[in-house]
């Protein structure tokens, strides 16, 4: 005689007091689990690369400033632009620049910014190039 041999053959017990568990229920409990949620999203924003904000010079901020004293007065006429700005980034340091045109809608010399008739919002303190038709032939 085998060591189980007396209780292999009975019935399986069925509890009177507890309900049987459904077939779906019984298979999610072996089903596999991720111990590590929200570890590749983790990742995948790590390995994301993002730019260093250009610091830029003396020379440089002066051409910037005279640009935009020049667009300040001609606000009035709605000067089209072309400007090449930072964008930070709102999960880690640093960010991206974007280049876009439009029409200047007004200036918001309060919080330093300049608003385009599309909506868009541009920090004057980001800013890494202007361009305008305003600018041809103008020394600045």
């Amino acid at each position: 005689m085998r060591r189980y041999d007396d209780i292999l053959k009975r019935p399986h017990h069925r509890s009177l007091k507890h309900p049987s568990m459904p077939m779906l229920d019984r298979a999610a409990q072996f089903a596999p689990f991720a111990a590590l949620t929200g570890h590749g999203d983790t990742l995948k924003e790590t390995a994301r690369l993002t730019d260093r904000k250009i610091d830029l010079d003396e020379n440089e901020k002066a051409v910037i400033d005279r640009r935009l004293r020049l667009l300040r007065e001609r606000s009035g006429q709605h000067p089209h632009i072309a400007v090449t700005y930072f964008i930070p980034d709102r999960k880690k340091e640093g960010g991206a620049y974007a280049t876009v045109s439009g029409t200047i809608k007004r200036f918001n010399e309060h919080e330093r910014k300049i608003l385009l008739m599309d909506g868009t919002v541009i920090a004057i303190d980001d800013l890494l190039a202007i361009e305008s038709p305003l600018f041809r032939g103008v020394d600045i």
